[in-house]
């Protein structure tokens, strides 16, 4: 079973708890009376409703099953939270330039590997987490203390964020604003953001290798050496699934390598190392 298989459920909401268990609880009681009241097929879902639900031209998640399977199944309550955190702070980014737009559902799907059954589901928790009230700050907050200490893995967040925002084709500057925010209670300085903003929105020729390696063009060959080490160990995808990224993100870590990669391979060749 995915991770997205994995999420809805009273039981994963329980075990996870705060407001990423809340939206998953709610999210959980909302499928079961539509279960229970025969309103999963078809349903339409108005605009007010949330705009990654049911359009004219079907749902962009997918048709619901009328199935109601969530429970953790296994997963790692950190996996749980990582997926249910990218999916609450994408819905919240939407808030930011106030569109969701279908290249983003579509990217969304395509980048961490959603579908069927599942597809539906995070619809669900993309609504609801639309729909409410409350701001991104208390998930956010969540996420940072649940991986306190593990900066790869809150920068993966970061990250997939960054490409869902870029799915359209462009950043919008409030788009740009919310993710620094989002990055500050991450714990992450201005540099931090900037390194991240630069290798997820700037094409690889352009980007600057030494701030890529967290470094600038001051620092020795040592320093230099040390600084890709220690990225190449922190963001090897296995060691990144064994803090809490699901596996159904692999393919954004494998990226992250070849760009830290790149970037080394790129200074050696300046400086001959």
């Amino acid at each position: 079973m995915s991770i997205w298989g994995k999420i809805i459920g009273g039981a994963a909401g329980f075990a996870l708890g705060g407001p990423l268990g809340a939206i998953l609880g709610a999210t959980a009681g909302h499928m079961v009376d539509k279960a229970n009241n025969g309103g999963f097929s078809q349903e339409r879902i108005s605009s007010q409703g949330g705009p990654w639900g049911q359009t004219q031209g079907g749902n962009p998640w997918g048709q619901r099953t009328g199935q109601y399977g969530g429970q953790f199944g296994g997963a790692d309550p950190r996996q749980v939270a990582f997926a249910t955190g990218v999916i609450v702070l994408s819905a919240k980014m939407a808030k930011a330039d106030g569109t969701v737009t279908r290249e983003e559902i579509n990217a969304f799907k395509r980048l961490f590997r959603v579908s069927g059954p599942d597809a539906a589901q995070v619809g669900q928790i993309f609504d609801a987490a639309r729909r409410s009230s409350d701001g991104y700050e208390p998930y956010a907050r969540q996420i940072a203390q649940m991986f306190a200490g593990e900066r790869a893995v809150l920068e993966s967040i970061l990250e997939a964020l960054h490409q869902i925002a870029l799915s359209d084709g462009s950043l919008h500057p409030a788009e740009k604003e919310y993710l620094r925010k989002v990055a500050m209670i991450f714990g992450f300085e201005d540099v931090d953001f900037d390194r991240v903003h630069q290798g997820s929105t700037a094409p690889r020729s352009e980007q600057d290798p030494y701030k890529q390696l967290g470094l600038t063009r001051s620092a020795s060959n040592e320093e230099l050496k040390a600084a890709h080490r220690k990225l190449s160990r922190e963001n090897h995808p296995d060691l990144l699934m064994a803090k809490g990224m699901p596996e159904e993100f692999v393919e954004q870590a494998n990226e992250k390598m070849a760009r830290i990669n790149a970037a080394w391979d790129q200074i050696c060749k300046e400086r001959n190392i």
